[in-house]
Parts: C-alpha cells; structure tokens; sequence
C-alpha cells in the first residue's frame, strides 16, 4: 500500500523540520561553546573540522561553505597564530593549512567543550550510528 501525496508530503515536511531544528540546535550549541573561547562559530567550525593537514577546498567542503569564505576564517585564525599555512607536499599552487600548537590546543579544548551537553548526547552510541548511516543515505540519495 502506498501512502497519498498529501500524507507524504506532510511527513517529509515535518522530517525536513526535525532535521533542520536538529541543526539550529547543533548551530547554537556551537556558537556557545566558541563565544567562552573568543572564538566566532566559523572560526569553532574550521578548528572542529582541522583533524590534520589539508587544503582550503577540503575545509571549505568540511565546513559546507565557499572556499573564498573559508579564506577570510583562516586569515583571522592565522593572525591569531592558531594556524599557519605550508607549501602543499605535491601541488605548488596549493596550500597545506597546519594547526601551530597553540592551534591544536585549542582545538583540543573546543572538542571537549562540544562534547558536554551536545545536542546529540541523549542518544546512545548505537542511536547515533543509526541517525548517521540515515542521514548518509538521504545526503547520497539520487
């Protein structure tokens, strides 16, 4: 049995809702946790997604953003010496984005602070590996 139009419609609504009050919290509870670090949430959002070296297009792909607004993050994380940038390893017009040590310690305090009271703690290791395998399926969906 199929379900009507109508019917579907309403549920894929109120799911487009949950997803997106989902991320508005998630948004919020970022923007929190970056403002006690004198962090902008951009800036939280690079340092969370930093896991190691890479270019400004896989930050900005990370991030979901243009890699020209991703520029504008790095330079002010770069004057605040929390990142540097280094010649690419293998492609000359590229350029490989590090964090310093002050950077990585930050980043490191950011994590924690993301972890307490995230938005996602009420669900357990196994429900969260469940949201993610579904929202996976519904990003990669044709």
């Amino acid at each position: 049995m199929t379900t009507p139009p109508e019917s579907q419609a309403i549920a894929e609504r109120q799911l487009c809702g949950l997803v997106n009050g989902l991320a508005q919290r998630i948004a919020e509870h970022v923007r929190e946790r970056a403002t006690t670090l004198g962090l902008t949430a951009p800036q939280a959002t690079a340092l969370r997604e930093m896991s190691g070296p890479m270019t400004m297009r896989e930050l900005a792909e990370r991030m979901s953003c243009e890699p020209s607004n991703t520029t504008f993050v790095i330079d002010r994380l770069e004057k605040q010496h929390l990142v540097e940038r280094h010649p690419h390893p293998t492609d000359r017009r590229a350029k490989h984005l590090v964090l310093t040590p002050e950077g990585t310690a930050l980043r490191e305090r950011l994590l924690e602070l993301l972890a307490v009271d995230s938005p996602l703690a009420a669900l357990s290791p196994l429900e969260q590996g469940a949201l993610r395998s579904l929202l996976e399926q519904a990003v990669t969906a044709p």
